[in-house]
């Protein structure tokens, strides 16, 4: 099941593509969630509505998909989580995890404007990602157990500003600025997808290919990031891990191929879509 949120009409809800292309508002049969950790509480509710047919749909062309990511208590990520990546910034393929928070005011739409230059970041970079979300509630899980902790899988691009990211020594604030998450375009549950870790995970900077390569590069695998963070962090129903970035980042190049106004990034993950961001200047 593919279970966006579109905008149509002034209203803002949770959707199911019925169809290619064909997405089903889950309120016009009583079903309306104020965000995503509540529609994944109930999502019995759902996949029996769903079941049943008969739903009523509206087209992608008259609507506009929304961040599909609502109000998730925590999003983790996990930095040089591919040895060539870690090698192109210039760092040594961690031996543990490294892990850090990206807020949730980041969160953009897969389609949404992203604001740099000015005051925000003159490094601006991209940074294909798979994004799990979690759908039970984790604590000290094996990792021989963890995928039954996972929901689904998206699309993710973990937006960076190199320079703060230098002169802060850490990545929070770096990868945290408004709209520096577009996620999307939609949430595809775990069932159907059978082997994520062996996607193909792309990105395209103004129709030029600069990641291509694919999740089974990950040093360290779902289940290993589940069990890792779960051993200290409990995870909730909606909780987001972006599990890391392969080669071909801006910052690996040389000199730096940094991102500026006008630019488009397009990040694509096998079987689970793409997102297409305009860069803008503040």
């Amino acid at each position: 099941m593919r279970i966006g949120r579109i905008a149509v009409g002034g209203r803002t809800e949770f959707a199911v593509e019925v169809a290619p292309r064909s997405w089903a508002p889950l309120s016009a049969v009583g079903l309306d969630y104020p965000d995503l950790p509540s529609l994944i509480t109930d999502l019995g509710s759902v996949t029996d509505r769903v079941a049943q047919g008969g739903l009523s749909t509206i087209e992608a062309d008259d609507l506009t998909l929304r961040c599909p990511v609502v109000r998730p208590a925590k999003m983790l990520a996990i930095g040089l989580n591919y040895a060539d990546h870690a090698r192109e910034t210039g760092a040594t393929p961690p031996e543990r995890p490294v892990v850090f928070a990206k807020y949730t005011n980041s969160l953009n739409d897969p389609y949404g404007r992203v604001v740099i230059g000015g005051d925000v970041t003159q490094q601006a970079d991209y940074e294909a990602e798979l994004a799990v979300v979690i759908g039970r509630r984790a604590r000290r899980v094996a990792e021989a157990d963890a995928y039954a902790h996972v929901f689904g899988y998206a699309v993710a691009n973990d937006v960076s500003a190199r320079d703060w990211q230098r002169t802060d020594a850490q990545f929070s604030r770096s990868k945290s600025a408004d709209t520096f998450c577009p996620v999307g375009p939609c949430v595809t549950t775990a069932d159907e997808v059978p082997e994520p870790g062996a996607l193909r995970i792309s990105s395209r900077v103004n129709g030029e290919v600069r990641q291509d390569s694919t999740t089974a590069q990950m040093i360290f695998t779902i289940p290993r990031l589940i069990a890792f963070l779960s051993a200290t962090i409990t995870l909730e129903p909606g909780d987001v891990i972006l599990t890391g970035t392969p080669p071909g980042v801006g910052l690996g190049f040389r000199p730096p191929r940094f991102l500026a106004p006008g630019d488009v990034v397009e990040c694509e993950v096998e079987g689970l879509g793409m997102i297409r961001n305009e860069f803008v200047g503040a």
